[in-house]
């Protein structure tokens, strides 16, 4: 039992860093820029959940354009300006 009780804390303390990095993070606190991402999934035309190279993962909102050209596992290069997204090129 207590071999058990061990095994299972280990697994824990193990696991956890890789899940608690896996949050999402909103793009309104990514400071305003240029970033390249890869796509994981197109929300839908106005909404992509990306995967940032710092390993942040967050969802982008595009203002003034659609992102229907997008696929999963795109690579992009976004501006980023308050949380919204102006323009990007998918590379």
């Amino acid at each position: 039992m207590r071999l058990f009780m061990i095994s299972a804390l280990f697994a824990f303390v193990a696991l956890a860093p890789m899940t608690a990095s896996a949050a999402l993070v909103d793009a309104s606190l990514v400071p305003d820029g240029t970033y390249v991402c890869k796509v994981e999934k197109v929300e839908d035309a106005q909404h992509l959940l990306v995967m940032m190279q710092n390993g942040i993962e967050t969802t982008l909102i595009a203002q003034g354009i659609d992102f229907s050209k997008v696929k999963a596992n795109d690579t992009i290069k976004v501006s980023l300006v308050k949380g919204k997204v102006p323009v990007y090129v998918i590379q």
